[in-house]
């Protein structure tokens, strides 16, 4: 039952990720917004196949999924990225767990 709430790996998960993201797009590159879409597209491609492959060894209950969420949002903001960016690209990281 402990097990159940142990989101270490889960929270790990998210960090990688967003740490991920924090390389490929850093904060300040000025890109057009032909090269943006096509690094975004890339990089959703990576997070998505990092969280299924996550999720393939790994058992994911709803808090597990929400602490991994959370870790990742909160790892972006606090790199400085806005709002809006943080909100996509978590959306697309709980889609892909699930």
């Amino acid at each position: 039952m402990l097990s159940w709430f142990n989101a270490t790996e889960a929270k790990t998960l998210g960090t990688e990720l967003a740490q991920l993201v924090i390389k490929e797009l850093p904060k300040g590159d000025r890109l057009t917004e032909k090269k943006l879409e096509a690094r975004n597209q890339q990089l959703i491609k990576k997070i998505e196949n990092g969280a299924s492959a996550f999720k393939a060894t790994h058992s994911l209950n709803i808090y597990k999924v929400a602490q991994l969420g959370n870790t990742f949002k909160w790892t972006l903001r606090e790199a400085g990225y806005s709002t809006e960016f943080v909100d996509k690209f978590t959306g697309i990281v709980l889609t892909a767990v699930r």
